[in-house]
């Protein structure tokens, strides 16, 4: 999608917060900011989808939204929208101006798939036909959904035939240097993170004389840093959808090690190693990869590292983030519809947790992962949010029976205020603004945000932030480098 003055952004929006139908509620845009699509879909070993984890399949996602809140239906008008989209399904006539677009054919004739006038790109395959005529409403509405979480399901930044990506500067550059582009079997992601900035090391403080002696030297010819001048992708060597040069260089060198660089090797596991003042003075310690871990750029986990209290504050004053009541586990659960999100089960909850804040409520806010965790109303996504909670929780205590007390849901509960599921940040230029509330306009505003809460964090002043924030050492000077650097992210996916 191109849009005039804004550039190109491809599935997503360029609001703060998506615009929505009319609801007889009267809300008027989404409570979040909507993330890309390309690359959700990437398979990790705890699936779930959304910013609190509140679907557990893509054909879920999908289902959740064309019957939901982000298009205009309440909770209670469930039935009502599965209604509509087959009584759509049923009655298109395949003459409207979409329809003629994709060869005039109709829902129906698309659906049940055996007119033999249907070209060949048009096919549905047989797994996702349906005999519109004889299908419920249900079975229809469950086919458009698995359609379209199939397509989603495709939407992957490129990569090439071995599994790595290969259109971004980031990936060109590690390719000329024959450097490693994704973990080896069995490596973890952080492991790989290490050794790629050591091996990027290595190779700017070559040495004929010890290079030998190097552990775990890079594989390549002439050890010396190749820096990416042009796209080796296109005619002209430009980038085809953004405006920028399609290079990396000293700058975004620069910027990748700020990113990778960590205080010590294990300081993210563990709440007591901090950053030192004089390394708070010096910078250069992103600790990024704590979280955005490569090749994805995305841990797949929760962290809180600060946006619903930086958003909060501004309305509500310093500090008041840290004053607003948060009920407890039990308490939360016994009163549903006080504290939780509007579900079918419970149609008229008040939902003050999960709601943009507003000068006109105190209460409203989005806490997250909060909102889901142990929420009798969404049982299906319990299992990842509870295994990640509590392997972080475990990784902060020692001994069985302290670890098993800490994976109490009681005790995981508070872990989860404000908590979002790690965004990834390959092609950020197509998906401003960024966080979950929309907050930040630029790249700059981003990591000048992390500059303030990571401060934050070390006073105790964020509440509930994410440990890894305290490891973050960055000073103005490093801001234009680590930008340049999440722009050499970007890339003209296929």
């Amino acid at each position: 999608l191109d849009v005039q003055n804004y550039g190109m952004n491809t599935y997503s929006d360029f609001a703060r917060r998506s615009p929505i139908p009319a609801r007889e509620d009267g809300k008027h845009t989404s409570v979040r900011n909507a993330p890309p699509l390309v690359n959700s879909a990437l398979p990790r070993q705890m699936f779930f989808l959304h910013a609190d984890a509140e679907f557990p399949t893509m054909v879920d996602l999908v289902t959740g939204t064309l019957t939901g809140r982000n298009y205009g239906w309440l909770s209670d008008e469930q039935e009502a929208a599965i209604s509509h989209i087959a009584r759509i399904i049923r009655e298109d006539s395949g003459t409207g101006d979409l329809a003629q677009e994709f060869g005039g054919l109709s829902y129906r004739v698309l659906f049940t798939g055996t007119d033999p006038s249907i070209p060949q790109e048009f096919l549905i395959p047989e797994d996702f036909r349906v005999e519109v005529s004889q299908a419920t409403d249900r079975q229809l509405v469950q086919a458009v959904s698995q359609l379209i979480a199939a397509y989603t399901d495709q939407l992957l930044f490129s990569q090439d035939d071995e599994g790595s990506f290969n259109l971004s500067p980031y990936d060109v550059f590690l390719e000329m240097n024959s450097l490693p582009r994704r973990p080896d079997k069995w490596e973890s992601p952080n492991t790989y993170a290490r050794r790629l900035l050591q091996q990027i090391k290595f190779l700017e403080s070559y040495d004929s004389q010890n290079y030998s002696r190097w552990p775990s030297p890079p594989s390549h010819d002439t050890p010396t840093i190749q820096f990416v001048e042009k796209n080796p992708h296109t005619a002209d060597g430009k980038f085809q959808f953004h405006d920028q040069p399609f290079t990396f260089g000293p700058e975004e060198l620069q910027g990748l090690k700020i990113f990778f660089t960590q205080q010590g090797r294990h300081q993210h596991r563990h709440k007591g190693h901090h950053i030192r003042p004089s390394d708070q003075a010096q910078g250069g310690i992103g600790n990024c990869i704590a979280c955005h871990t490569p090749p994805n750029f995305t841990d797949f986990r929760f962290h809180n590292t600060g946006i619903a209290q930086t958003e909060y504050e501004r309305i509500h004053g310093p500090e008041s983030f840290s004053l607003l009541e948060i009920p407890g586990l039990q308490h939360r659960n016994r009163n549903i519809d006080a504290y939780l999100p509007a579900t079918a089960k419970h149609p008229h909850a008040h939902e003050p947790f999960r709601a943009i804040p507003s000068p006109d409520n105190p209460q409203w806010t989005d806490l997250g992962i909060w909102n889901i965790f142990w929420n009798p109303d969404f049982p299906e996504s319990q299992l990842p949010i509870w295994s990640i909670l509590c392997e972080d929780a475990l990784n902060e205590h020692f001994g069985v029976f302290r670890g098993f007390q800490a994976c109490r849901p009681d005790r995981l509960l508070p872990r989860t205020i404000g908590a979002f599921k790690t965004p990834g940040l390959r092609d950020l230029s197509h998906s401003a603004p960024y966080s979950h509330a929309g907050i930040a306009d630029t790249l700059n505003d981003v990591i000048q945000g992390y500059i303030t809460n990571s401060d934050l964090a070390r006073k105790g002043l964020l509440r509930n932030g994410a440990s890894e924030l305290k490891n973050i050492a960055l000073i103005q000077d490093d801001i234009p480098a680590l930008t340049a650097f999440l722009r050499s992210l970007n890339e003209d996916y296929e």
